[in-house]
């Protein structure tokens, strides 16, 4: 079954560029290039997945998200040139589930549109596969969703990645590379930063469901380690 996609940005290279790579790999895409003309189609049926930038006129993508959540459970990537945490933050606050920055891989951007939509269908039907459990910790991968001590810890597929990749070998150092390659493959760069924030983002999710939370812990000049409680 072929999966449609609504890619919704300001800047017409990426519509054009991510548009032919989505069909290259086999998916309908709808583009649109502000968030009030998406929104128009978006609230009807028909989509699958949302790619959603943040700055655009008319309506920007929290707006839009902001009244996607209202209506729908549809998975939805935010894909931007903002740096600041605080609206990376934002975004996973309300409700995206993934967050991919400017310049980006047009592989890993459909990695995780793939990963995104195998949850969803997962889900949808109830099926599953090997689930990892370390301690408190339990871990589907092919779902992307982990609980802890019973109760659901919602990470993005980046950050699920990085926690697989930990806890599948507990008690072993993981250097900051490869938790870059677990969560990005080989194909994409960024700075020993990107890991870190994302490892903070995963502590403080944590510790909203257990404030003494500590399983994750950072070697300096290393890397990181699970250790199960």
């Amino acid at each position: 079954m072929k999966h449609t996609i609504a890619l919704v940005d300001d800047d017409r290279n990426i519509l054009t560029s991510v548009t032919m790579a989505l069909e290259a790999e086999g998916f309908d895409v709808r583009s649109f290039a502000d968030g009030e003309q998406a929104w128009q189609a978006l609230r009807n049926n028909g989509i699958d997945l949302a790619v959603l930038d943040i700055k655009m006129p008319r309506m920007d993508g929290m707006e839009l998200l902001r009244r996607l959540r209202a209506k729908t459970a549809l998975p939805v990537i935010f894909l931007t040139t903002k740096v600041e945490e605080r609206d990376e933050e934002l975004g996973l606050n309300m409700g995206a589930d993934d967050y991919i920055k400017k310049p980006f891989s047009q592989r890993l951007l459909i990695a995780r549109i793939r990963a995104l939509l195998r949850r969803k269908e997962l889900d949808r039907e109830g099926s599953a596969g090997d689930v990892l459990v370390r301690g408190d910790l339990t871990v589907d991968p092919d779902r992307y969703s982990c609980t802890w001590k019973g109760a659901p810890v919602k990470l993005t597929v980046t950050e699920l990645l990085i926690l697989n990749s930990l806890a599948y070998r507990a008690g072993y150092v993981k250097t900051r590379d490869q938790l870059m390659t677990a969560a990005y493959g080989h194909d994409v760069f960024a700075n020993d930063r990107v890991i870190d924030s994302h490892i903070k983002r995963m502590r403080r999710k944590f510790r909203a469901v257990d404030p003494d939370f500590s399983s994750i812990e950072t070697l300096y000049g290393g890397g990181y380690c699970y250790r199960p409680s």
